[in-house]
């Protein structure tokens, strides 16, 4: 059995996965809050003692001994680590090694202390024949210590620590063929921020981190509508970006003037996925982007989809990680889409070993 582990801002889930001849057969999902229930979630306020708890109840409420795990796998979040592909020359393995630590060092902001890299060589260069790409993936050593602290606190033994964004594109693979041409664009919306991830075969892995995430969706419709934060989530739930857009509809219609319509965080994230698509364009030359699947805990807020088709004129859908996987009708938790960097994680104990 292998446990993929994904402690979030707001939520903490947890995926538990067998290999099997086929693939993979999922045996259990579930979720815990982190913050107290019925109380307006401030990210300011959440500190370790809250995800320990969380992590510790999470396991209660499954009835799973974690220690039964052939490994487990946590994840560091985009906004932590760096994520590159880069092209270089084909060398010795030990000149790589030293070449990518000089690449880490440019492509992530150091707070004094070393880098701790990793890299896969994915194989020859397309356009240039003595050349190889290499996926990069850079954090600081104080970002890898802080999350190897929280699981000894919670308890639990480190095993294999991957990066969200790669877990989500793993879950991806999974389920879903990647197509031969063109490109597949990931949004993971956290609470506090979101994951763009953009990659096809053959292409160039990109990812980025936005600042909007599930959170600002609650705080913007409270102080639209001046209702408590709890009361907005719950219109949130039911009716989705319509509760917003409703507020602006009527503002712009008071004393029969129409007015310029107020821009909502649902425009500023799209903004920010728009500007994100246009830089990869630009960068690779690459800008057949086949569809938009949403992932995390504002994945299936109620219109967003249909929003973000619209606004991009790119296919958009919730992605459900469990879609094709054996085990699937057994699973009893709720929106399924909060649990694809889970369900990544937990799957790469099987590519580890074999």
């Amino acid at each position: 059995m292998y446990l993929g582990l994904d402690i979030g801002r707001q939520y903490v889930k947890m995926v538990t996965v067998e290999k099997t001849k086929e693939g993979y057969r999922v045996l259990d999902a579930g979720s815990r809050l982190v913050p107290d229930a019925n109380t307006a979630y401030d990210p300011e306020k959440i500190d370790r003692s809250h995800w320990v708890m969380a992590v510790r109840e999470l396991f209660k409420q499954q009835s799973l001994n974690p220690k039964k795990a052939k490994t487990m796998i946590t994840g560091i979040g985009g906004s932590s680590a760096s994520i590159k592909q880069i092209t270089t020359m084909e060398m010795p393995s030990d000149e790589l090694e030293s070449a990518m630590t000089f690449e880490a060092r440019k492509h992530i902001p150091m707070d004094g202390t070393d880098a701790v890299i990793d890299y896969q060589i994915l194989g020859s260069n397309k356009q240039e024949v003595d050349k190889i790409d290499v996926g990069l993936v850079a954090c600081t050593k104080g970002t890898l210590t802080a999350h190897m602290d929280l699981l000894k606190e919670c308890g639990l033994k480190a095993g294999v620590v991957d990066v969200n964004p790669i877990a989500m594109s793993n879950a991806f693979s999974l389920v879903k063929d990647i197509p031969e041409d063109g490109l597949v664009v990931m949004l993971d919306i956290g609470s506090v921020s979101s994951s763009l991830v953009v990659y096809g075969k053959g292409q160039q892995f990109f990812t980025r981190d936005l600042p909007i995430g599930g959170h600002n969706f609650v705080k913007e419709l409270s102080e639209k509508k001046e209702i408590p934060y709890i009361e907005a989530q719950d219109l949130l739930y039911k009716e989705g970006l319509a509760s917003i857009i409703n507020i602006n509809s009527e503002n712009n219609t008071n004393d029969g003037a129409v007015g310029i319509a107020e821009r909502t965080v649902y425009d500023n994230l799209v903004e920010d996925m728009r500007r994100s698509l246009r830089f990869y364009a630009k960068q690779t030359g690459q800008s057949f982007f086949l569809k938009i699947f949403l992932t995390g805990g504002g994945a299936s807020t109620p219109g967003l989809s249909s929003f973000v088709n619209e606004k991009l004129n790119i296919e958009c859908a919730v992605f459900n990680p469990f879609e094709n996987i054996d085990g699937r009708n057994k699973i009893s938790a709720v929106n399924l889409s909060q649990y694809a960097t889970a369900l990544g994680l937990s799957i790469r104990g099987g590519m580890d070993n074999g």
